[in-house]
């Protein structure tokens, strides 16, 4: 009886043993396997402002976030600096950089026609200092990011 108990009891000691030298992985090789995974092009949440950050759809709060940008960046350009200066109807392309820090830098893109000053607007960008007051910055994985983006602002006729 006591050997037939240990014809049992000895293959799974030397079983036992066998998983307990199974390799752990590697730290290395599981941090780049779960990077690869990540879309780097992509963010969980988009930029927001606070009064769109209320919206639960998310499609209907990005609408809100970039027409309240577009508004903005209008209002504030059309204002006092780039009022009656326009005797035509043109539309700029300006590059909209929001930081994670919720920091927004501005870049005009060279126009594909020649009609608008550009070094006077890229200037006038560069130099007047517009703040977005409630800006929330795009999130990744829970962590505040730098996102990019082409916004276009229609210049009116004066």
């Amino acid at each position: 009886m006591r050997k037939s108990w240990l014809v049992f009891v000895i293959p799974l000691i030397l079983m036992s043993c066998q998983w307990i030298n199974n390799a752990l992985p590697n730290e290395q090789n599981l941090l780049e396997e779960e990077l690869n995974k990540i879309d780097w092009t992509k963010v969980d949440n988009f930029p927001s402002f606070e009064q769109c950050d209320t919206i639960a759809d998310t499609q209907l709060q990005n609408e809100c976030f970039f027409s309240s940008l577009v508004n903005s960046l209008q209002n504030q350009l059309s204002h006092d600096t780039l009022k009656g200066k326009f005797f035509f109807k043109d539309t700029l392309k300006i590059t909209v950089t929001i930081k994670s820090n919720a920091e927004v830098a501005l870049q005009l893109q060279k126009p594909d026609s020649l009609t608008i000053d550009f070094l006077r607007i890229d200037s006038l960008l560069q130099h007047k200092k517009i703040s977005f007051s409630g800006l929330i910055p795009a999130t990744k994985r829970g962590v505040p990011v730098n996102t990019q983006f082409v916004i276009p602002i229609v210049l009116e006729e004066h």
